[in-house]
């Protein structure tokens, strides 16, 4: 692309946006840098920008998956390419650049791979097999990195790259992610400085005040869309303004850079979306769609992984079932990042104002229970409450120590997943969930890192013959798993898109009904969230219709639908997805009691 291909309309649009952050004769200059760098930044060819039922990603460590003598880039590539095609259709490999903390949350360098996991040419033998998301970890940087070194020696290119502070200004109301020093100070050539450290000592927050930063960011976005990113993870981005005498959270400044991003990207490669890492309560996590079209086409779906877990813990859908009623992405051109476990813990802000506090009492102590840890965070008053449970979801909703069968467990934890999966957006799935993994309790009590609970590092050969071993609990996660993903492509009923109903009735029961756009099938998905077997009888407006519905999960199960009322067995944590060619159920009521 070159300068004279820019748009007129996105020229006024980003000069508009960057003066919304900057003097007017700064914003120019910064304009016509940033034009400079998207005309240098030659981009793929683009491809849709639309998502579809056939779209889910598996979250990963570039290292998660090893085999001896090979770059873990190739070894997850392999694994990848033989075990989860065509069910997975991307891969969000997690922060794969140098790194010093965080597990590659502390990035040294934003334009290299780290060299123990690969090349960028081992990043790019994932395409086009399948898409890739790339984390954007920009609100801060490694203590160690480059560009903070240069900062410390005074260099003047990078005297203001990171956020200090000067004297003992009132920083009461700054909202802290985690219970650790807000500030960290550090020596440099012009004498102490006291930085902002939002994460911990070793991540230096930058200073987006600063357009030559701004520039280095964009130039950062740019490059790793040139390097086959579908989708950027924009990470912990609610951080990234401060501003002294604020809560330097989600502040406008901060909705005006990402929609800058958005902006640029629009014009420079339409077919990149943008997906916002705000683990906020779920009313501010949503605010990042901004009105629909100007900023993220993805947010992070917060609130899924408590709410589904308090539901199968308390066999009762109610709150879940509320609140996915009344949840919509606000357009077309946007829609939910669901997920249940990532590389971090269960968060548990989302969650309030949704679940009673009692309510999040008894996730903490039930994660606990189960062996789990408990991350905290500061707040204003100077008091710490629970932030984030670090537990394997298998594990939060199964007692490692339990003598439950096996396939309780299991049964248990796939409602968990169904459910995730037959919710309008695109699902991502973490490795170990879709491995059935445990806690790694070791990992984190010899580190002092609690996330490492869920960080397990996995040799290929051990994976493949557990993988093998029928009736493993590998083998059955992931079999199942298999099963639904596969349905799920299938079926235009989960386009992100289409319609999305969630049925009122039984609470033992998680109801909603998927209706497509296009004429075509639609499917009602029932999940039953206690142990004690129910049937389920359902009832439509049309009394008089008679239809088949089909268990898209088993295609063998079928259901006769007479005088507009059915009875539906569900065992114990029993899932169906019932599909219908027939009239569209409407005003479905849902009434269940004991087989």
């Amino acid at each position: 692309m070159t300068a004279s291909a820019i748009q007129p309309a996105s020229e006024s649009r980003w000069r508009q946006l960057l003066e919304a952050l900057y003097p007017p004769q700064t914003a120019e200059a910064t304009l016509r840098e940033l034009q400079a760098r998207v005309a240098r930044h030659p981009v793929p060819a683009s491809s849709s920008n639309t998502v579809s039922q056939r779209d889910a990603l598996l979250i990963a460590y570039a290292d998660h998956v090893q085999a001896p003598g090979e770059a873990p880039l190739q070894t997850l590539a392999r694994f990848c390419a033989q075990r989860l095609s065509p069910r997975i259709s991307g891969v969000h490999l997690l922060p794969f650049f140098p790194w010093t903390s965080d597990d590659g949350f502390s990035v040294k360098d934003y334009f290299a791979v780290a060299p123990e996991y690969g090349t960028w040419s081992d990043v790019a033998a994932f395409r086009p097999t399948f898409d890739l998301m790339f984390d954007a970890v920009f609100n801060h940087m490694s203590a160690q990195g480059d560009w903070f070194q240069r900062f410390l020696r005074d260099e003047p290119e990078f005297r203001d790259f990171f956020v200090t502070v000067a004297g003992q200004p009132d920083l009461s109301r700054v909202v802290r992610p985690r219970a650790l020093p807000l500030l960290t100070e550090f020596a440099t050539a012009r004498g102490p400085e006291q930085v902002w450290t939002t994460f911990s000592a070793d991540q230096v927050d930058v200073n987006v005040k600063n357009p030559r930063v701004l520039l280095a960011l964009m130039e950062a976005l740019l490059f790793y869309v040139r390097h086959g990113a579908r989708f950027i993870r924009l990470d912990a981005i609610a951080y990234l303004w401060k501003e002294i005498g604020t809560t330097c959270i989600h502040l406008p400044q901060t909705h005006t850079v990402i929609q800058l991003m958005r902006a640029v990207l629009d014009q420079a490669a339409p077919e990149v979306q943008l997906i916002t890492e705000t683990n906020v309560p779920h009313v501010d996590n949503i605010s990042y769609f901004g009105d629909g079209t100007n900023e993220a086409q993805l947010v992070y779906n917060f609130a899924l992984p408590p709410l589904v877990l308090h539901a199968l813990l308390r066999g009762d859908a109610s709150h879940l079932s509320a609140w996915a009623g009344a949840t919509r992405a606000p357009s077309q051109r946007t829609t939910f990042f669901n997920f249940l476990a990532s590389h971090d813990g269960i968060g548990l802000n989302p969650a309030r104002g949704i679940l009673p506090p009692g309510e999040i009492d008894f996730l903490v102590e039930r994660c606990q229970a189960h062996g789990g840890f408990i991350n905290y965070k500061h707040n204003a008053d100077g008091s710490k409450s629970p932030y984030e449970m670090n537990v394997v979801y298998f594990d939060a909703l199964n007692d490692p120590g339990s003598v439950e069968p096996i396939d309780t467990q299991v049964d248990r934890f796939m409602v968990s997943q169904s459910i995730m999966l037959s919710l309008a957006g695109v699902p991502g799935i973490y490795l170990h969930s879709l491995l059935g993994s445990r806690n790694d309790r070791e990992a984190a009590l010899s580190t002092g890192i609690n996330r490492r609970i869920n960080r397990r590092k996995l040799l290929l050969q051990e994976l493949e013959t557990e993988l093998n071993q029928a009736g493993s609990l590998r083998a059955r996660v992931f079999e199942r798993y298999a099963r639904l993903l596969t349905a799920r492509r299938a079926s235009a009923a989960f386009h992100p898109h289409a319609g999305q109903q969630i049925l009122p009735g039984a609470k033992e029961v998680f109801a909603v009904l998927r209706t497509p756009s296009e004429p075509s099938a639609w499917s009602l998905c029932l999940h039953h969230v206690t142990h004690s077997p129910i049937t389920v009888r359902i009832q439509t407006a049309d009394a008089s219709d008679a239809s088949v519905w089909t268990d898209l999960l088993t295609s063998s199960t079928v259901f006769t639908l007479t005088q507009g009322s059915v009875l539906i067995p569900l065992p114990a944590y029993g899932v169906v997805w019932l599909s219908g060619n027939g009239p569209l159920p409407v005003r479905l009521t849902i009434e269940s009691g004991s087989r």
